[in-house]
């Protein structure tokens, strides 16, 4: 199966799905962190390759709601906002039969539509919260693999860092692993 992972420069899903077999590709604005497939650039050229399933990861930067503040408050143009939903819409809308797009609580749930599931990485191996929204398009709701103890949360309590938007948006492995397993499939 061809698969695209959509603004991913970590290469966590991406390698998830190589180890499967598949044609999988990453692509984002930043070069890959890990050697393997992986196009630098605008993703939105990438749509119309031919993919079998993309998992997208659009950034949250102004579409969480964690962030809304900025925009009520007037330290950030609504348009910001905007734009990123745009990007969105064509990220869903792509030519592509099985789509997953990736995002934390966001205002994709009431500027575009509601999210097909809610997931939290506890469920998939990491004792830890923070809840992940899935919208799909043609694949079934991913199954819980390994419910654990835990429910810290670590990427809210993360402190300032030069890296910290880079870190919080790390995928987990244990949630890469179940989507090539349940998601890496032909039929």
């Amino acid at each position: 199966m061809k698969v695209l992972i959509a603004c991913e420069y970590s290469g966590i899903v991406r390698d998830a799905f190589a180890a499967k077999g598949h044609d999988a590709w990453s692509c984002d604005i930043l070069p890959t962190e890990s050697p393997g497939n992986h196009y630098q650039g605008d993703i939105l050229e990438h749509l119309d390759k031919g993919w079998d399933l993309m998992i997208a990861h659009p950034p949250c930067t102004h579409l969480a709601v964690s962030g809304a503040r900025w925009f009520t408050e007037g330290k950030k143009p609504w348009s910001l906002q905007e734009d990123a939903l745009n990007f969105v819409r064509k990220l869903l809308d792509a030519p592509i039969d099985k789509i997953a797009l990736e995002n934390p609580i966001s205002v994709i749930s009431t500027k575009i539509k509601k999210p097909t599931q809610i997931i939290q990485p506890y469920q998939f191996g990491h004792g830890e919260r923070k809840s992940i929204c899935l919208w799909l398009n043609n694949l079934p709701k991913l199954k819980a693999t390994d419910n654990v103890e835990g429910r810290e949360q670590r990427i809210w309590k993360m402190p300032p860092s030069k890296n910290r938007s880079k870190l919080r948006s790390l995928f987990y492995t244990g949630i890469a692993q179940a989507m090539a397993d349940q998601w890496g499939t032909d039929g």
